[in-house]
């Protein structure tokens, strides 16, 4: 079974992009504002909630997509470790979402010390759902997945083929599906984890 959710394009990018920022910790350390972002405007162009972004969620430019980058900010501020727990990160957007009005999502955590067939089903019922995932990754031993080195990111679908549970991971503009019980055994210690929405 395949699922994937919609998502939304700015010229060939696929979302936005942290690159875009020019300012130096945005630009390094600001993905999870831009996640929160991502979820933002994927819940006010796909299921009405069009009171948590300010602009035209139909028509997403790159520039409404760096100000309202720049809105998030000050709720989830790039700090020296980062947003490195599911806890700071739901803080953070609560405090934003406080400040709209109207129907805002409600958030719970799934931690990374949980089994990945525990992970597995959550992503699962959340996309079948119609609800986009934030994912925080930390450190992973696998080197081709460094990019996705201490990071939040979007998974927006699930593919369960011949090969396991795939998911499809959005970040920087672009996607790709990624193995998920690979990518949730990091091989260290200290763990992720990711964020369910309820609406």
């Amino acid at each position: 079974m395949k699922k994937e959710l919609g998502h939304y394009q700015i010229g060939e990018s696929y979302g936005g992009s942290q690159d875009w920022f020019t300012e130096l910790w945005m630009n390094r350390g600001g993905c999870g504002a831009v996640t929160a972002c991502d979820v933002c405007i994927y819940l006010a162009k796909y299921r009405g909630m069009t009171n948590l972004y300010p602009f035209d969620p139909q028509n997403v430019t790159r520039e409404d997509f760096l100000a309202f980058g720049n809105q998030m900010r000050p709720f989830l501020s790039p700090r020296h470790r980062g947003i490195n727990t599911t806890g700071l990160f739901i803080d953070g957007f609560r405090a934003y979402l406080a400040t709209r009005p109207g129907p805002v999502p409600g958030m719970t955590a799934v931690q990374g010390g949980e089994s990945a067939g525990h992970a597995a089903a959550a992503i699962r019922r959340q996309i079948d759902g119609g609800l986009p995932i934030p994912y925080l990754m930390l450190l992973h031993t696998d080197k081709a997945l460094e990019d996705y080195n201490w990071h939040w990111f979007i998974l927006n679908g699930y593919d369960d083929g011949p090969d396991g549970l795939m998911v499809k991971a959005a970040t920087y503009g672009h996607w790709e599906w990624l193995p998920f019980p690979h990518l949730w055994d990091t091989g260290h210690e200290e763990k992720g984890g990711f964020v369910l929405l309820s609406i």
